[in-house]
Order: C-alpha cells, then sequence, then structure tokens
C-alpha cells in the first residue's frame, strides 16, 4: 500500500473512530424527549414523525404527550392561523412542500377552516388519551395517532363521530372489544382531566401551539415550538441531525467500514 493510500485508510479510520466517540458520548445518558401535540395539528404529525424516525438514532426515551391545541391557544391568548389570511395561504403551500421533504403524506382538506376550527378534535384526543392511560408504553398511543393524522391530514375524513374513533382504533390494532372500552372511558371524568392537565403542562412550559417538544438536558427542560427545529434541538442532546430520514446508527457504522475497506482494495 503506497504512502497516500495508507494515510487516506487513516483518515477514514479517524473519522469512523470519531463517530463512534461522539455516538458513544451523547449516549452516555439517556435524555427524556417530550412531545405535546393534537392530531388536529398537521405541524404536529411531522414533529412526530421524525422524532419517532430518531427515537432509535438520538438516545432518546421519546414520551407522546396527547393534549389540546384550543386549550394552549386560549390559555396562551394566541390567534389561530386563519386570523391572518396572508399567512394561511401561506400555510396551505408549506405543508404540501414540508410533508414531501419529511416523508409524510399530508394533503391539505377542501375546506381546512372548517377541519381546524368547525369541528375541532375533543373526541379523537379524548380517545387518544384513554388509549395512553390503557396502555404500559407508546406504541398503541404511535399508532392511534397516525392512523387519526392520516385520516384527517392525508384523506379528509371525519375523525370525532364513535364509528370513525371506532374505525380508527381497529386500523391501529386494537379489538373491536377494547375500542369499545377505550370509548367509554374516553367519555370518563378521569380522562377528561388528563388530557386538561397534560394541556396545562404545555401551558406551563411556555407553550402557544404545537407541536411542542421538550427535550431534558442536566435537569433543565429545553423547549422548542414547530416542526423545523431539528437542528438546534440535535445541538442540545448532544446528538447528530441527519435530516428527516435518518439512517440508524449502525447502519452508519457498517457503511463507514466498508468505505474502510474499499479505500484499502483499491
Amino acid at each position: 500500500m503506497t504512502t497516500s493510500k495508507a494515510l487516506h485508510v487513516a483518515r477514514i479510520h479517524s473519522d469512523v473512530v470519531s463517530d463512534f466517540s461522539q455516538k458513544m458520548s451523547s449516549s452516555s445518558k439517556v435524555k427524556l424527549v417530550e412531545l405535546f401535540y393534537d392530531v388536529i395539528s398537521p405541524y404536529s404529525w411531522l414533529a412526530f414523525e421524525v422524532l419517532c424516525r430518531y427515537r432509535n438514532v438520538w438516545n432518546i426515551n421519546l414520551k407522546l404527550r396527547p393534549a389540546l391545541l384550543g386549550g394552549v391557544y386560549k390559555g396562551a391568548g394566541n390567534k389561530g392561523p386563519d386570523d391572518v389570511p396572508r399567512k394561511f395561504h401561506y400555510m396551505v403551500t408549506d405543508l404540501l412542500r414540508l410533508g414531501s421533504y419529511a416523508g409524510v403524506p399530508l394533503r391539505v382538506p377542501a375546506q381546512p377552516i372548517n377541519v381546524l376550527l368547525g369541528k375541532g378534535s375533543l373526541p379523537a384526543m379524548r380517545f387518544v388519551t384513554a388509549v395512553a392511560e390503557d396502555s404500559a408504553g407508546d406504541a398503541k398511543v404511535e399508532r392511534v395517532s397516525r392512523e387519526l393524522w392520516t385520516r384527517i391530514w392525508s384523506n379528509g375524513q371525519d375523525i370525532n363521530q364513535l364509528s370513525s374513533l371506532a374505525e380508527v382504533g381497529q386500523k391501529a390494532g386494537l379489538s373491536a372489544r377494547k375500542v369499545g372500552e377505550l370509548l367509554e372511558q374516553s367519555q370518563s371524568k378521569a380522562i377528561k382531566d388528563k388530557l386538561w392537565n397534560t394541556t396545562e403542562k404545555a401551558l406551563d412550559y411556555g407553550g402557544f401551539g404545537f407541536p411542542l417538544t421538550v427535550c431534558h438536558v442536566e435537569g433543565e427542560p429545553k423547549v422548542f415550538f414547530g416542526s423545523d427545529r431539528f437542528e438546534v434541538m440535535a445541538h442540545c442532546l448532544g446528538e447528530r441531525w441527519v435530516g428527516p430520514k435518518p439512517v440508524h446508527p449502525s447502519v452508519m457504522d457498517s457503511q463507514s467500514h466498508a468505505t474502510m475497506r474499499a479505500a484499502m482494495a483499491s
């Protein structure tokens, strides 16, 4: 092997070791990341899918926090996008662009104002909260939330009728019997209180809209609004942002070793 090739291989090896060291240092302590969201918010769907993908790439414990966007708006004195017509028209274009970029099948409903303000999402978010309270982890919450987003923001379908929620639950893998139990629980005071308490927690963090992501770093909550702050979020977490469709570190390592072997063989 010539000197120049040896130096080239050495540089590649150094990069691989550096990447591995960075991963090991960033993974020394699992960090809690809370995502406050409402399925009425299409931007929350974007953040949800990206964070679910990074859950197995970054060293984080992602916790899903279903809450009410309307409650946060009211508590923060915020206004909806329809109050600024130009902002609303921009949002329609922006959502389609971001959906394509992030690989999320977003489609704007025929009457988005009616979806956002007329119908709301109270029954749906109570149902999601009931699923969360009934489950040990977030796997079922993730599936149900995704089905609701797909129904409203991809297929333009209802999410508030009991029949709609029953269909969502069964598509998410729940039995008809379990769906019936959860729909009944969603009307209980305990579930209503839980949903409101989670909404108040988002307000306590300074929330004024969704998605609201709270990264707990060294005992301090780092709060991020929106679905376009992942680069800064990664910096605060001591992780790397590689776009909305990350490759798992194990795949990155195998690719790095393949590059080293190719360099040595050349």
